[in-house]
């Protein structure tokens, strides 16, 4: 818990700083940019602030940034304080439970002369409007995907899993030819989650929540925990206590995952580029194949990976629709970011990034694999705060499960009854 609350505290102390940070006067227009994510972007979205500064010296960018790991939280006390950057990176979820008459975000369709909105395609933009209002620009689509080292499994004398029955044999093999410290696939509690819905829905084929009502039955979620419940004991995943033993907060920082111990995971393939950059040399990282032997159905969802959105608070809206447009559209800027934040859903900026080979192949294959697969879209419920965030529903569920605090049909129950109770707003 000291972890949780020192992680906490240090974005709190980011996203609340001074609110007086964005004017100092007439002449300078200074305002806020904030962001979560790893090194590499982090360092590719400073160097095209910088880009764009040169060419407004008008506009003053402060920067604030981290990592995940309590990121949202201290952005919503910021809102609700409003205390919040005036150019936010925001997920999906918080264009609705983040916006009311009080705080939130502008309506970015009042600034389509500065935003080309012609550049997005309509169904990814009504993914980012809430009662008619374009709350944010999409950056990018992303759905979960399999990475897999693929020298691991080399050295372990197997392929990588084609098959959901080779995941589960790999434990044992692992063990035997490797050791108790490498493990075919690292799921933390929230890939968990995302990997029980990819198993339930391979199987029934249902959308996950339709119309704020959850579309699977306490015992059917007890089903797929009972698998997942397995594959910890068939060492094909290790257990949450020992994922939190490294201290790390994200895998590409976990030196299990550098060096090879963990050999796969399952991960949005919008941030498959870190995870290949994180590796030591001499690893080599491949894309998955999704599972066909779960079900006759396509399980899984994709969803808006992040957005850019500006501030209620704003005293210069204009300036951060600049900011804005020269992220997603800009040459200079869109070939530093390149593939940072996944592959671009702006049609210039995907075209810039294209010609200049800087889509990659990695997280090119990931994105077209994903996009070839997923029928199913994310329910904007699902990552709200009190399921997601820091001991939320999700949390508590898979790390009482998995440190033996919960059996499985406890387990399904708290999972059931919390989702149940976010749908209904309680």
């Amino acid at each position: 818990m000291r972890k949780r609350v020192g992680a906490l505290s240090a974005a709190a102390a980011i996203l609340l700083s001074a609110a007086g940070c964005k004017s100092t006067g007439d002449s300078t227009q200074e305002i806020r940019f904030s962001w979560w994510g790893g090194d590499s972007r982090h360092q590719a979205t400073l160097e095209a602030v910088e880009v764009f500064s040169a060419a407004h010296p008008e506009i003053t960018v402060h920067t604030e940034y981290g990592a995940w790991s309590g990121w949202e939280e201290a952005a919503a006390t910021a809102l609700y304080a409003g205390t919040e950057p005036d150019v936010m990176q925001v997920n999906q979820n918080w264009l609705t439970d983040y916006n009311s008459d009080r705080i939130g975000f502008l309506d970015l369709q009042n600034y389509s002369d500065i935003i080309d909105l012609s550049q997005y395609s309509q169904n990814v933009l009504d993914m980012c409007s809430t009662d008619g209002q374009l709350l944010a620009v999409p950056v990018s689509e992303t759905g979960r995907v399999f990475l897999w080292n693929e020298t691991t499994f080399s050295e372990a004398g197997i392929s990588v899993p084609e098959s959901y029955a080779d995941l589960c044999e790999a434990g044992a093999v692992f063990r035997e030819k490797l050791g108790e410290d490498y493990y075919p696939l690292a799921l933390g509690w929230y890939d968990r989650m995302l990997f029980l819905v990819y198993l339930l829905q391979c199987r029934y084929g249902r959308e996950w929540v339709t119309d704020k009502k959850l579309q699977y039955s306490e015992s059917e979620i007890a089903e797929a925990l009972s698998q997942i419940e397995q594959l910890e004991k068939q060492h094909v995943i290790p257990p949450l206590k020992r994922i939190a033993g490294s201290g790390a907060d994200s895998f590409d920082k976990d030196e299990n995952w550098i060096s090879g111990r963990y050999a796969g995971i399952y991960e949005w393939d919008s941030a498959s580029g870190k995870f290949v950059n994180a590796l030591a040399d001499g690893q080599t990282l491949t894309v998955g194949s999704y599972f066909t032997d779960l079900g006759s159905c396509r399980g899984g969802f994709s969803k808006i990976s992040l957005g850019f959105a500006i501030s209620k608070h704003t005293k210069y809206p204009e300036a951060c629709a600049k900011l804005i447009a020269s992220m997603v559209s800009e040459p200079d800027e869109v070939r530093i970011l390149g593939t940072e934040r996944g592959i671009p859903l702006n049609h210039q900026g995907y075209d810039i990034c294209s010609k200049a080979g800087l889509l990659g192949n990695i997280p090119a294959t990931a994105y077209q694999r994903m996009t070839e697969w997923i029928t199913f879209r994310i329910d904007p419920d699902f990552e709200h705060a009190s399921l997601k965030g820091i001991n939320g529903v999700y949390e508590d569920a898979f790390t009482g499960l998995s440190y033996g605090e919960y059996t499985v049909s406890q387990a399904a129950e708290r999972l059931s009854a919390g989702i149940q109770a976010a749908l209904a707003g309680e």
